[in-house]
């Protein structure tokens, strides 16, 4: 039943009736060992079985603890099955947000952090200070994720680093975390068949974003509000268009079938990690000319993807693209699914209108020659000049509406030239809006009050500055 959401795992039928302590009767499965098949499909499966685990994992806190390679099978139908659930172990909400914290805190090297997630998962006992294991910890952390960042651990070598702090330090493997390591093992040891330069994290690292990107529980949301911001609290869009990417591969694994690898020649989206294979098969990464990559991501310019959903748009004319474009972005973004990045891109898209209507306003007024006009000291405290801060902001969030948008980046810093291309193509898209008019009028209502109150807060603040100083 939980494996429902992926329809093309296989989990074979039980017997309870004709299953006793020693013996497991379960349906008969046709098939062949993933282990041992050439199909150019393994690929696919092989990423499919990550994400198996970890929804088994990280969703229900329910999952296979007995993955060797017979159990996993590649169907005579192309899917994935897993036999054989005699062995199952369980595993706590603390303990699986846990997980997903430990690995945001790995992704950003934040080491100082990783004690109090070992805690956290049992590792390390509750009131043991973590400062002297910390150094340790970094040492294992700097080999293990040395040349393709966090997402290129080798889960058997980092095991076996860990072993060695415990004949140290207060530390130790849990019982449930050591049949996790096996779990994972497995599947790396199948896919290092195929791939030499498989890196489980890698594959690993679409779940966790869908799962940061769509949870809406309180830790979750702390772990992706610490993802995007990192410690120092500053938005970077950059981060958050990894994660979005992530997402995307994440749909098309679970939904596509694709076996590509998320890293191709070191470069994933638009950031160099390091060097990582991608499996021989049917099914490539596109774009894999990956010395020219741009900051805005895979989603080039020239329109051949969708945003938010990776569709290959390479086969449709200007306007179809831009149609789709445009409706899978608001789809995306007013969906049930997006809410959670909704909610948490409000903040920063107030600061963004705010910010730009602020400079909008010095713009015509210096094109007007009035900028060195005295103005009322009230107008330049709801409308102050754009700090350096502000600026920031604002290129940030530029390059994320790029990426959300697609082809349409040039809409969002015009040039002259782009105003009369981009008008005839942006009233094409009238319809396409309007499909979503109840949503946008909700949210641009919902925008407007964020709005006001920022103005009111400023007003206010110049209004009780003005009664200290009398």
């Amino acid at each position: 039943e939980q494996m429902s959401v992926l329809p093309d795992v296989v989990i074979p039928k039980n017997y309870p009736e004709f299953t006793s302590r020693r013996v497991h009767v379960a349906e008969w499965i046709e098939g062949e060992k993933l282990s041992q098949s050439n199909e150019d499909d393994v690929g696919a499966l092989v990423n499919l079985g990550v994400i198996t685990y970890l929804t088994q994992l990280l969703d229900f806190g329910f999952f296979h603890a007995d993955p060797h390679p017979g159990n996993m099978m590649r169907t005579s139908d192309g899917k994935l099955a897993i036999l054989d659930f005699g062995l199952m172990t369980d595993i706590t909400d603390d303990q699986k947000y846990g997980m997903i914290e430990a690995i945001a805190h790995l992704l950003n090297r934040d080491y100082s952090e990783i004690g109090q997630d070992f805690i956290n998962l049992d590792f390390i006992p509750k009131g043991t200070d973590t400062t002297p294991i910390v150094p340790a910890l970094t040492k294992v952390f700097d080999a293990a994720l040395a040349g393709g960042g966090a997402k290129s651990i080798n889960f058997q070598e980092l095991a076996a680093d860990l072993a060695e702090i415990t004949f140290e330090y207060p530390f130790r493997i849990p019982p449930y975390f050591a049949l996790v390591i096996r779990a994972i093992g497995v599947l790396e040891g199948i896919a290092l068949v195929g791939n030499p330069n498989f890196a489980i994290i890698d594959e690993a690292y679409p779940y966790i974003a869908r799962r940061l990107m769509t949870d809406n529980s309180p830790r979750l949301k702390a772990a992706l509000r610490y993802m995007v911001y990192g410690r120092e609290g500053s938005f970077d869009a950059e981060k958050l268009i990894d994660l979005l990417q992530a997402l995307e591969k994440f749909t098309a694994v679970r939904d596509e079938g694709d076996g590509s690898a998320f890293k191709v020649d070191g470069v994933r989206g638009s950031k160099n990690l390091g060097t990582a294979g991608d499996f021989a098969g049917t099914k490539q990464v596109q774009g894999a000319d990956s010395n020219a990559v741009e900051p805005a991501s895979n989603f080039e310019s020239n329109g051949r993807n969708s945003a938010t959903l990776g569709i290959n748009l390479r086969d449709e004319g200007q306007s179809e693209r831009d149609e789709r474009t445009v409706r899978e972005a608001l789809r995306f973004f007013f969906s049930t699914e997006g809410y959670v990045f909704r909610e948490f891109i409000l903040e920063e898209i107030v600061n963004f209108v705010d910010a730009s209507g602020r400079e909008a306003t010095q713009e015509v007024l210096r094109a007007l020659g009035l900028s060195n006009l005295p103005m009322p000291s009230f107008i330049r405290a709801i409308s102050p000049s754009l700090s350096d801060e502000d600026k920031r902001m604002v290129q940030q969030m530029r390059r994320l509406s790029a990426f959300l948008l697609g082809d349409f980046e040039s809409v969002i810093s015009p040039s002259r030239d782009d105003l009369q291309r981009n008008s005839q193509r942006l009233r094409q898209l009238i319809p396409v809006v309007r499909e979503y008019a109840p949503e946008l009028r909700q949210f641009a209502t919902l925008l407007g009050v964020r709005l006001s109150e920022k103005a009111l807060s400023r007003g206010l603040n110049w209004a009780s500055g003005r009664l200290v100083a009398r």
